[in-house]
């Protein structure tokens, strides 16, 4: 049987992005909401993962392995246009669009551990915000753009943390011996 997961809305809801292996390797599929016209955008023997809409809904960046390790990729949200936004020797992926649309978030092991970047959504201009000798992941955008949640394993364990969308000011939000993982920012801040 085919594994199908990591779905994801489109910004005004009437599609579906998701991960399957119905074809033999995992690539990015969309759909509408009823499930209808399920298409596999990214055709390609590569493992592609994370499906992230642009806020416009006009593109979709993802986490592809195609060139040997994993990259940040956009493509129009029809499959067309697929672009290695990152191409770099590390690891790369987890992408997260900013609200406005002008930057996108992602994990990037680089420094030997993985720590959260910025790029514009050209590619250009990646930035390590959290430089830390632990792992930080997950990122998600506040609403209005001016903040980064994430997770960190600074303090032994997976907790939530806050910075700034410039990576100052980071800020530990759970403190517990329980892996604390995937915020998920209320629409309304």
């Amino acid at each position: 049987p085919a594994n199908d997961f990591q779905p994801t809305w489109s910004p005004d809801g009437g599609k579906i992005a998701f991960v399957s292996d119905r074809d033999g390797n995992f690539d990015i599929y969309v759909m509408n909401a009823d499930g209808t016209e399920q298409t596999n955008l990214t055709k390609n023997a590569s493992k592609d993962y994370q499906p992230a809409w642009s806020p416009d809904g006009e593109k979709i960046a993802f986490a592809s392995d195609r060139n040997g390790n994993f990259d940040i990729y956009v493509m129009n949200a029809d499959g067309t246009e697929q672009t290695n936004l990152t191409n770099h020797s590390a690891v790369d992926f987890e992408p997260a669009w900013s609200p406005d649309g002008e930057k996108i978030a992602f994990t990037s092991d680089r420094h030997g551990n993985s720590d959260i970047y910025v790029m514009n959504a050209d590619g250009t201009s990646q930035t390590c915000l959290t430089h830390h000798f632990a792992y930080d992941y997950d990122a998600s955008w506040s609403p209005d753009g001016q903040k980064i949640t994430f997770i960190s394993e600074r303090d032994k364990n997976p907790e939530v943390y806050v910075m700034s969308a410039n990576g100052t000011n980071q800020t530990r939000l759970t403190k517990n011996s329980a892996s604390d993982e995937e915020p998920a920012w209320s629409p309304f801040i």
